[in-house]
């Protein structure tokens, strides 16, 4: 439905006297930063952002709301700590953010909603919200827009016109991250698919691309899918029932992010010889990937949480000072790092139980001169001032 609603948009604009409406969105980018968009989840937004003249209720200090989806995972943590401890102090002492109330919905999206609603008529002047189902929130994200209120996801997007999504190209990373595992593996065999929570749009998106890659090797077969739900004792849990219930030889485990610490000690524990498995963050598995050189030879850089909360962060708040989101959805790609490269700030002394995550860093991941490109008037959010 979503795609026939997108073709029915661009034929509109197109013989309907909407043509500059149309060129507005994805037209305006940068060559190198429209470049991020290609194998975008069909599903995805990508029209002209309802915030490009965006003005606040009113001017700073603003009040955040955080109206998180779950806390249960070192993802969540991580991102939570780059919120707290470095973010909230830096726009506090800038005098642009007076508090940021956080919520927690333990992946229901009832309660979600209600805490969504709960934070506009608390008065918050904007709300950041994380890695939910695309199209549940809609409704109250529409009830945020009318009373003046901004919503951003970050890790993931929210179908509503009425909401900026911010995050890596999910779906050509799947499709990266599969391909690269399959051919490290010989391009054939059998793969096991870890995915993380079910009906959460980037990792429904992840899934998506790593099928189609799979649909490119004859000889590559996917044998079995569990859910991790992000979360490394879950995985481990899921990941150990599978090996123990089948016998098949496995060449490779595609697996998301904020689980491969469980997924390889799943095989660990299982007795079997570990084979190459996908890395796209955890630092626990990132130390296996040193201490054994000929394991694999990349990883990626996909979803790094406290770099992706800064993302969406800073999205917000150059929002809420008017400098004009061009299009719906603020998209960056993936990219692959050598295995040296990747592990090169992992201690030699490190541990597979290390929670923590091998991050690019914000200047990497979301620099300021990249960041300019997606607005109509870019300014650095820190030192922006009113009347700028």
């Amino acid at each position: 439905m979503h795609r026939i609603l997108r073709l029915a948009f661009i034929v509109i604009v197109s013989f309907g006297g909407g043509l500059q409406a149309f060129a507005q969105g994805l037209d305006e980018l940068p060559p190198d930063i429209a470049a991020f968009y290609q194998g975008l989840d069909a599903e995805q937004p990508v029209a002209p952002s309802a915030y490009r003249d965006f003005k606040p209720r009113k001017g700073p200090p603003w009040t955040i709301g955080y109206a998180s989806s779950y806390a249960g995972n070192t993802y969540r943590a991580a991102a939570m700590d780059r919120l707290m401890n470095k973010l909230l102090p830096a726009y506090k002492a800038a005098g642009l953010v007076s508090d940021v109330i956080v919520t927690q919905s333990n992946l229901n999206d009832a309660t979600q909603i209600q805490q969504i609603r709960q934070l506009v008529d608390q008065g918050a002047d904007a709300i950041i919200l994380c890695c939910s189902n695309p199209v549940a929130l809609n409704k109250a994200v529409e009830y945020a827009y009318k009373k003046g209120v901004l919503v951003v996801s970050w890790s993931g997007y929210l179908t509503s016109p009425y909401a900026i999504n911010t995050s890596a190209n999910y779906t050509d990373g799947g499709y990266q991250v599969a391909k690269q595992l399959i051919e490290e593996a010989g391009g054939k065999g059998n793969f096991l698919l870890v995915s993380g929570i079910p009906g959460a749009a980037s990792s429904e998106s992840f899934d998506n691309g790593a099928r189609k890659a799979l649909a490119e090797f004859p000889d590559a077969k996917l044998v079995g899918q569990v859910a991790g739900n992000w979360t490394d004792q879950i995985a481990q849990t899921e990941v150990q029932k599978w090996l123990a219930t089948n016998s098949i030889d496995l060449a490779g485990i595609i697996t998301q992010g904020a689980q491969e610490n469980g997924v390889l000690k799943a095989v660990l524990q299982s007795g079997r010889k570990v084979m190459p498995m996908s890395q796209t963050g955890e630092a626990g598995a990132a130390c296996y990937m040193k201490k054994n050189p000929d394991w694999l030879k990349y990883a990626f850089h996909m979803w790094p949480p406290a770099d992706e909360m800064e993302l969406g962060f800073n999205v917000l708040i150059r929002t809420l000072e008017g400098q004009g989101p061009k299009v719906q959805s603020v998209i960056r790609s993936v990219y692959r790092v050598s295995a040296a490269d990747y592990t090169a700030k992992i201690s030699n002394d490190c541990s597979f139980d290390d929670p923590s995550y091998v991050e690019p860093g914000i200047q990497d991941w979301f620099p300021s001169d990249r960041a300019a490109g997606y607005f109509l008037r870019p300014s650095d959010p820190l030192t922006w001032k009113p009347g700028n």
